[in-house]
């Protein structure tokens, strides 16, 4: 359990800058700081994902909380304004605690409450649960809705809502801002309801005004609603964009609480921080439409990415035994395959696919092929699979959209003027801030990757003939790599090839040669490009995008767009990166790798108390602290750390881990065989 207590939560400059998260499982959530100050245009109580996984809206933004008792009255809510906070309801919240849900304890007058936030999984429905755990005497608890309306990207200001709609009747409050938002149903049983329909003005948004965002708007209330309240009570609240009618909100509870740890028992979670990621993994698995399955990206802000699901699919689906959701994923991204590509993203509320990726498709053949090596799923493999692969290879041996193609020496090239391609993806209108045109490091590791896949898919298909052509070509392309890409001066890989310019930077890009199932490189190259990068780019909560030795280094990911995207790939770390460094450090330094892999996961536990509670950021400065920057829930950060947990058996099972031999079948230097523990075996 994550719990701060009074000392954080009484400094109102420390408290905002710890947020929590509550996901529904179809792209909707809640979300606040651990005050309930919102800092973000994003954040919500009830965020509504309108077409399943994305057209998600923020209707209502937050629930106004003030306490009578007697004549004292004590307004338990805290908001930010132009040059001021109000009110200062912070000063009562002494304690947050986080584990399966956020809890927020108040105290006041001899009044002790305990506020309990959950999102319901399938549905646009959050619950609140409010518990009386010490009172002197009976008391009153007034709960104003603050609505705003709107799509999660903008910000509203006060118009004319008429009446907007609203009307309370048996216990529920029903309010619809305007036509083009879903009526809000706010169920709360045995209240009084004070129909009051006002706007309150110029609430503030910091984080929106560092990102250099507009930052102010303006939020509806219908009314207020009234429950009386004394020791021992416990009144849940539904608040949904369906009609709860006569839903029990406790039982809407315990059923949460049940299926999450649920989802820890089936992943055989048994230390504290797989526990941690599981749950925080769950968050990003949706469903929409027609149950297609997905992964948003990150929130408050990504849809469904296709490159961030087909990373994310191992470590969020296989490693916590989700391989149901693992194959539907596949099953759906292969219907999406045009012109041998998945696409890129799937943008908000119904607009058509975006397929400008060249590294997301290949990506799917690493997440066809973690697929099969979980589950042997041979039929899947051979009829749904492998005719889409075929489709894929074919496209971009002939070439495909972006000038993506097989060059003469078998190597991947791709990239136009003004798009960007690769997973370093910075653009603003025409300006590729990171222009990799040409033949990129990583995607050539992963072209040979998926020509290793297609043979192998093949051969267990029993398509030997195919299986034998591509495992040649494969071998062919490796000598080409090796050619074209090591930097025999710098004992590293160049980043990306453009006809005769070869990109000496030093990037986190050059690790996939080695950390992809199939590796490009000799063990003594393994061993020199690690340590480039190790000494390089590695920091305690990722790899630098960039290494500060370059002149193009961005140490500090702040301020306005242009700013904030001129540093996101030059220098700015990525946790997700942590997992190929894991898979390289394995592969070249075996056990020694490996008991350093697990000290590398378990650093990040103190980050779980950071930005968002219970997740791990997009990203991080490149210079010490290393302050997280960007989402404060990210998929691939989370899924990578479960990825390898799970793969190399981190934490409490036993360990045979063998050096790895080169593909010239050159001996390793040595052979270790070594017993971690005795829970279990690989």
């Amino acid at each position: 359990m994550t719990t701060f207590d009074a000392s954080l939560l009484n400094r109102f400059d420390k408290a905002i800058q710890h947020e929590w998260l509550e996901t529904n499982g179809i792209g909707g959530y809640s979300c606040s700081t651990v005050i309930g100050t919102n800092t973000r245009k994003y954040h919500g109580l009830l965020v509504a994902a309108t077409e399943p996984p994305v057209g998600r809206k923020v209707l209502v933004s937050k629930m106004e909380e003030k306490i009578y008792a007697g004549e004292k009255t004590y307004e338990l809510s805290t908001n930010k304004y132009h040059g001021t906070i109000y009110p200062h309801g912070y000063i009562f919240l002494k304690e947050f605690n986080h584990y399966i849900f956020p809890e927020f304890i108040y105290r006041c007058n001899g009044i002790q409450i305990r506020k309990t936030i959950v999102a319901i999984h399938g549905e646009n429905t959050v619950v609140i649960q409010y518990e009386v755990l010490k009172a002197n005497k009976d008391f009153t608890l007034e709960l104003t809705p603050l609505m705003a309306g709107r799509s999660h990207h903008q910000l509203v200001f006060a118009y004319d809502t008429g009446n907007a709609g609203s009307w309370f009747q048996d216990n529920v409050l029903r309010s619809k801002m305007n036509p083009a938002i879903p009526e809000v149903f706010i169920a709360v049983p045995d209240a009084h309801y004070k129909h009051d329909p006002r706007w309150y003005f110029g609430f503030e948004y910091p984080e929106e005004h560092n990102r250099g965002e507009a930052g102010y708007e303006d939020l509806f209330s219908p009314g207020h609603l009234y429950v009386n309240l004394k020791a021992g009570d416990k009144v849940g609240i539904i608040i949904s964009t369906a009609n709860p009618e006569r839903r029990d909100p406790i039982a809407l509870i315990e059923q949460e609480k049940k299926r999450r740890k649920k989802l820890i028992k089936d992943a055989g979670a048994k230390h504290h921080l797989i526990k941690k990621l599981v749950l925080a993994g769950d968050q990003f698995l949706v469903e929409g439409k027609d149950h297609k399955k997905s992964i948003i990206a990150g929130y408050p802000w990504f849809c469904d990415w296709g490159r961030d699901t087909m990373i994310s699919l191992p470590g969020l689906c296989l490693a916590t035994g989700r391989n149901d959701d693992a194959q539907q994923i596949l099953r759906s991204y292969a219907k999406w395959v045009s012109q041998g590509m998945i696409p890129n993203r799937f943008p908000e509320e119904g607009h058509e696919p975006l397929y400008n990726t060249i590294d997301a498709t290949l990506w799917f053949f690493i997440a066809a092929f973690k697929y099969y090596q979980a589950t042997k799923d041979v039929e899947f493999v051979r009829d749904e699979l492998l005719p889409v692969l075929t489709d894929i290879i074919e496209w971009h041996q002939k070439g495909t959209r972006y000038g993506i193609r097989v060059d003469e020496d078998g190597l991947l090239t791709g990239g136009e003027p003004g798009v960007q391609l690769t997973w370093m993806d910075a653009i603003v209108g025409d300006w590729v801030v990171t222009p990799r045109i040409g033949k990129a490091v990583e995607i050539n590791a992963l072209w040979y990757n998926a020509c290793e896949i297609y043979a192998y898919f093949n051969h267990v298909s029993g398509n030997n003939k195919e299986a034998k052509l591509y495992s040649s070509t494969a071998k062919k392309m490796k000598k080409a790599f090796r050619k074209a890409f090591w930097n025999a001066e710098e004992s590293c890989l160049y980043d990306f090839i453009d006809r005769d310019y070869k990109d000496p930077s030093v990037r986190p890009n050059q690790l996939f040669a080695i950390s992809l199932p199939f590796s490009l490189l000799t063990i003594k190259q393994s061993a020199q490009l690690l340590e480039k990068v190790e000494s390089t780019l590695f920091t305690p909560r990722g790899l630098r995008s960039l290494s500060p030795e370059d002149k193009e280094y961005q140490g500090v990911y702040f301020g306005d767009r242009l700013t904030r995207d001129n540093a996101y790939h030059k220098g700015t770390v990525w946790a997700w990166l942590i997992g190929p460094f894991i898979d390289a450090l394995i592969k070249v330094k075996g056990i020694e790798g490996r008991l350093e892999a697990r000290m590398i996961v378990e650093n990040f536990l103190p980050h779980f108390s950071e930005a968002g509670i219970g997740s791990i950021s997009e990203i991080f400065d490149g210079n010490t602290p290393f302050t997280p920057r960007g989402c404060f829930a990210q998929a691939w950060s989370i899924a990578e750390l479960l990825r390898v947990s799970a793969e190399y058996q981190l934490f409490g099972h036993q360990a045979l881990i063998e050096d790895p031999t080169d593909e010239e079948g050159n001996k390793p230097a040595r052979k270790i065989s070594k017993f971690i523990s005795q829970e279990a075996k690989i």
